[in-house]
């Protein structure tokens, strides 16, 4: 995250208003501008089809064949993701750039093939369908896949401007090939939407190359038992799944859904309010990545630069008194702008909706899922705390324990009753954010030991 922290910090050197506008903006197009515009650029071409007059089973088929596309490629490409940037991370601090693009095309393949491997696994269930929507999705499957490493990758790029171009230029053609693909039905827009993807994937690809130089085509150094964590692999997969569990939960308990299109379900009573509240995360989000890597890191680095540089035992517990100052009022901060939008957008719950062209008899569920998006900001950052700290172990147990927690108490809430449905997952957030900040403040109280200890 390097390039990310370097052009934050430039922007706050401005000490202008101007230049912390720029600073939050750009801290929140990294930060939740992929999963944003994937959300509103998939409703666009819904809302704009359904004006159009396409059937309404076309596409509500199509709408649920991509949420479905997105969670399974965010699950199944995510296990390289922390794996890899950790990886570029050691290279780009040991000066070996050369090496960089050749692992990020290596994973590239290995990300394809096992995309390709679990498209094929589910095959099977889709046999009644066309052969045209099966090859769609599982080309979707593999595009979408890539997306993400590529997306990780470009956030450390400095060149943000870009960034944000191949963004819009790739949700904008997304849009535009489905919609005049449309006359050709659910393969037309499903069409539509691999152009699109596509294309942004390679313009992804092409700033990647632009930007590092390669003495070799191809490389899988990233994948050595020798270099890598696979911890880090276990952390991305636990974590995805934990946050898609409830919206399983919810498709395939007959009660809370219907059967869509093949193997496909989809939960009328759960889906709108859970996807619409996680557009509310882009302010926490902005604030979360200004802060912790324009701030925190500052405060980190001096730290850890005093521990290796032999500094006097008083000057390295002063600076760790200044890191833990730092982290407190990041937290805080976020804390406080979340709370804000959350209370906005509660307070606004039934204009919301209605602007979306949703029920406002979803007011009460979108609510608990805007709180709980907001506090899984604040996880976020007591994640991202911790990586720093090197605690990977710490954060796999809290990733577990999300994954089972909203597993259970979703299933709890679903026996409950419709009162309750949205509560399982917000407080498996709410208890694995609060078991988080206990165990961050264990390991900060034991930094100095835990840090002079693992010295070799």
């Amino acid at each position: 995250m390097a390039g990310i922290g370097f052009e934050l910090r430039k922007l706050l050197r401005k000490d202008s208003f101007l230049g912390l506008i720029q600073a939050y903006g750009y801290a929140g197009i990294i930060s939740s501008g992929p999963w944003v515009l994937s959300i509103l650029g998939v409703m666009a071409v819904g809302i704009l089809s359904t004006g159009l007059n396409t059937q309404a089973d076309i596409v509500i088929s199509f709408l649920i064949s991509i949420t479905y596309l997105m969670a399974c490629s965010i699950i199944t490409g995510s296990w390289l993701q922390l794996m890899l940037t950790r990886y570029i991370s050691d290279l780009i601090f040991a000066k070996k750039t050369a090496e960089i693009l050749p692992n990020l095309l290596g994973a590239l393949v290995v990300t394809s093939l096992t995309s390709l491997l679990v498209g094929l696994l589910f095959w099977p269930l889709f046999l009644e369908e066309s052969l045209a929507y099966r090859l769609l999705m599982l080309s979707s499957l593999i595009v979408l896949s890539n997306i993400w490493i590529l997306v990780v990758m470009l956030s450390g790029l400095r060149s943000y401007h870009k960034v944000l171009a191949t963004f819009f230029i790739g949700y904008g053609l997304t849009i535009l090939f489905a919609l005049l693909l449309r006359p050709y039905g659910l393969v037309g827009l499903l069409g539509g939407f691999l152009l699109g993807q596509s294309i942004m994937m390679y313009i992804m690809l092409g700033l990647m190359v632009h930007e590092y130089e390669a003495k070799q085509l191809i490389l899988f150094d990233f994948l050595h038992r020798k270099k890598v964590f696979y911890s880090l692999a276990a952390i991305s997969i636990i974590y995805n799944l934990g946050i898609w569990t409830d919206k399983f939960v919810f498709w395939f308990n007959p009660i809370t859904s219907e059967t869509i299109i093949g193997p496909l379900r989809s939960s009328i009573i759960y889906d709108p309010p859970i996807f619409l509240a996680y557009l509310s995360i882009v302010p926490g989000m902005a604030v979360f990545l200004l802060r912790m890597e324009a701030d925190f890191v500052d405060k980190y680095n001096k730290f850890y630069d005093a521990v290796r540089d032999g500094g006097s035992l008083s000057s390295i517990r002063q600076l760790k008194k200044s890191m833990i100052k730092t982290i407190r009022m990041s937290f805080l901060e976020i804390f406080k702008i979340q709370a804000i939008t959350v209370m906005i957008l509660i307070y606004a719950a039934n204009d919301v909706l209605t602007a979306f062209n949703i029920s406002t008899n979803y007011s009460m569920l979108f609510s608990i899922n805007v709180a709980a998006v907001g506090v899984q900001v604040v996880l976020l950052g007591v994640f991202n705390v911790l990586f720093y700290l090197d605690k990977r172990y710490t954060i796999l147990a809290l990733c577990i324990f999300f994954a089972l927690s909203n597993l259970s108490l979703s299933h709890l809430s679903q026996h409950l009753g419709p009162s309750y449905y949205g509560y399982g997952f917000a407080s498996a957030v709410f208890l694995t954010t609060f078991i988080g900040f206990i165990a961050l403040n264990r390991k900060l109280i034991r930094l100095e030991y835990e840090t002079f200890m693992l010295q070799r």
